[in-house]
């Protein structure tokens, strides 16, 4: 849970050090191109999440080598697949840009954003597949070291970088990419070396069955972070349409919070999956039974909390982003407190996906991911602006969840006597 929150940190403290140090608008940059790097990151996460199931189960029916084989392999291909996304979103920036709405000055600060981050994409695909593997390696606590200080350097490189030296985005993306270098090279060099953990780094032949396994396990996910970022394009699109910038912005600063607290609900599913992966892989339904209902209660207390906190730290936590802005401000707060209605619901629905997953079920969990993420979210951000404006677009979100939710309810009520969980 700690390394997925450390995770969110890196375009959190960016946005809030350009948001304060270079202005509104450089911010609202970071925020309408911020969704296309999460695509391009996807590709690491389902074959992180896809993989590691794969892995934990291999080893929970003692197939050591195997499961070494088929980690080794999808790290590398993990890294490959990086670098081949580098190159072509450096070559199609631009234009991407223009189809996300941006133009003039709002262009100009998105692409020069855009060209430093791209080159350290690789290896923030390879430190968000290592936070699986460092669970299955049963190192839970390197993987932790490892994120938080990669992220603790983001922190301070942006701190001195455009806090200090001023040099604005070009200082925050610096920031950023030496950050996940340290975080995905680190967690290379320890499974390289000896160690006792379960997982070893070693030479591998490509295996295509593995490898498409592992994407149509992980596709969940995958699916989940690119449908994510499109609903983001699209209500980026949108609040340029209703509010300017200014709504860009606005709606930025809310959702740094809500990557704060999904990033605590997707650490627990994600860290409890590789348990799932081996109990079920064991055959042991009564602890895979156990499990799943104190998830249930685990989940329930989080979501509670994180509302109540989110109601309760409105005004200040948006004060620190865009206090500078008296209007701005006021908008943000006011739409921040609708979104956290979506708090009460988000983690029954993003442990529904993840769950599925860890049991090997890639259909059910991409359909829950895709449903939630995308086809829920889209209907409400073109429904509801059309009959509430603006206020419409801070409600869509908790719209789309609580679709979502009866969606996961009913297939846990389907699979329960097939996977044994309930």
């Amino acid at each position: 849970m700690v390394m997925m929150v450390f995770t969110s940190i890196y375009s959190i403290v960016d946005g809030l050090f350009v948001s304060n140090y270079v202005g509104k608008e450089a911010f609202a940059a970071v925020n309408l191109v911020y969704p296309v790097f999460m695509i391009i990151s996807a590709i690491g996460f389902m074959l992180g999440t896809g993989g590691s199931a794969i892995v934990a189960q291999a080893l929970g029916e003692k197939r050591n080598e195997q499961a070494q084989e088929y980690f080794s392999m999808l790290v590398f291909v993990t890294f490959w697949l990086g670098v081949a996304a580098t190159v072509l979103c450096e070559i199609f920036l631009k234009p991407l840009t223009g189809l996300l709405g941006a133009s003039g000055k709002l262009q100009d600060y998105s692409i020069l954003y855009g060209r430093f981050t791209t080159l350290s994409m690789p290896f923030f695909m390879l430190q968000t597949s290592f936070q699986m593997y460092f669970n299955v390696a049963e190192k839970p606590k390197a993987g932790l070291a490892v994120t938080v200080m990669a992220g603790g350097a983001n922190i301070v490189l942006d701190f001195l970088l455009v806090g200090v030296f001023r040099f604005g985005l070009v200082g925050a993306a610096v920031a950023t990419n030496i950050s996940e270098i340290l975080g995905g090279v680190i967690p290379v060099i320890y499974f390289l070396r000896k160690n006792d953990s379960l997982l070893r780094l070693r030479r591998a032949h490509f295996e295509g069955r593995v490898f498409g396994k592992a994407c149509t396990n992980g596709s969940s996910e995958m699916l989940s972070s690119i449908s994510s970022s499109v609903v983001s394009i699209l209500y980026n699109y949108r609040l340029l349409e209703l509010a300017g910038a200014d709504g860009v912005a606005a709606y930025g600063a809310i959702m740094y919070m809500a990557f704060i607290f999904a990033a605590i609900l997707m650490g627990y599913a994600n860290g409890s999956a590789p348990i799932v992966s081996y109990q079920y892989g064991a055959q042991n339904q009564a602890e895979l039974k156990n499990l799943f209902r104190k998830s249930l209660v685990i989940i329930g207390s989080m979501d509670l909390i994180m509302f109540l906190l989110a109601e309760l730290c409105a005004d200040p936590v948006t004060w620190i982003f865009v206090g500078y802005d008296p209007g701005l401000h006021a908008m943000t707060r006011a739409g921040f407190r609708i979104f956290s209605l979506s708090f009460l619901i988000v983690g029954f629905t993003i442990y529904g996906s993840a769950f599925f997953t860890a049991l090997g079920d890639g259909g059910v969990s991409a359909f829950l991911s895709f449903s939630r993420t995308f086809v829920f979210q889209i209907g409400a951000v073109l429904l509801l602006p059309a009959l509430l404006g603006l206020t419409g677009i801070w409600f869509a979100t908790f719209a789309a969840e609580l679709c979502s939710l009866a969606v996961t309810i009913g297939f846990w009520a389907a699979k329960k006597k097939k996977y044994g969980y309930a």
